[in-house]
C-alpha cells in the first residue's frame, strides 16, 4: 500500500519528534513510511466511532440497502453500526497476541482505566502504557491496510463507496481514440452576419 503525505498530514501529530507533524519519516531504502502517530490517530478515530456505534440505543439502529458492483448488481440489506463493532473485534482480536489482547480487552472493549488493569495482569504502568501505545499502532496500520476493504477511513467503511465507483470519479469522460475523433461531428451553428 501507498502512503502519500496529504493522506498523513491531517492525522499526524504536531508535537511529534519522529515526523514533526508531517506524517511520514524517511525508511529504508529511501522510502518514506508513516509514523507510528498516524496509525495511532488511525487508531484513536476507528476507536471513537466504535464507542459511538455501541453506545447507541438498539432501536436508533438502521437498515441499510447497498448497492453491490458487479455484473448480476445485487443489493445486500445490512446493519453497518453492528457490522463495524463485530469488524473492529474480530480484526483487533486476530492481529493482536494473546496477551496484548488482554489488554486490548480490559482497557479498549471493557473501559478499565490503568490502574485496574495494572492490578489485574499485574504489571507496572510504564510497561502498561507501552503496550498500549504499540497496540494502537498495531491496529491503526490493519485498519488502514486491510484488504480488500479496510475500516478506515470511516466515510468509505459506511458510505459503502466502491473501488469501482472511485476509478469511475478519476475519469469524469471517457477516452476517444483517434478514429472515433475523425468521424465524430461537429455542430455548427449558424451565425449573424456582421453588418
Amino acid at each position: 500500500m501507498q502512503w502519500t503525505r496529504s493522506e498523513t498530514l491531517a492525522l499526524a501529530q504536531q508535537s511529534c519528534t519522529y515526523c514533526h507533524g508531517l506524517g511520514l519519516r524517511p525508511g529504508r531504502g529511501g522510502a518514506s513510511t508513516p509514523c507510528n502517530c498516524v496509525f495511532r490517530a488511525i487508531f484513536r478515530a476507528c476507536y471513537a466511532r466504535f464507542r459511538q456505534c455501541a453506545s447507541k440505543e438498539k432501536y436508533v439502529s438502521r437498515v441499510s440497502l447497498e448497492a453491490n458492483p458487479g455484473r448480476q448488481r445485487k443489493s445486500v440489506w445490512g446493519l453497518k453500526n453492528e457490522e463495524y463493532i463485530a469488524d473492529f473485534c474480530l480484526v483487533s482480536q486476530r492481529t493482536l497476541s494473546e496477551r496484548e489482547y488482554k489488554i486490548f480487552k480490559y482497557h479498549f472493549l471493557l473501559g478499565a482505566d490503568w490502574k485496574l488493569c495494572c492490578r489485574k495482569l499485574k504489571m507496572d504502568r510504564g510497561s502498561f502504557f507501552h503496550d498500549v501505545y504499540r497496540i494502537e499502532q498495531r491496529l491503526g496500520k490493519t485498519f488502514r491496510e486491510l484488504e480488500p476493504y479496510g475500516l478506515f477511513p470511516l466515510d468509505e467503511y459506511f458510505g459503502s463507496t466502491g473501488k469501482e465507483k472511485v476509478v469511475g470519479a478519476l475519469m469524469p469522460f471517457p477516452i476517444e481514440s483517434d478514429d472515433e475523433r475523425k468521424t465524430r461531428t461537429i455542430l455548427k451553428f449558424p451565425l449573424k452576419e456582421a453588418a
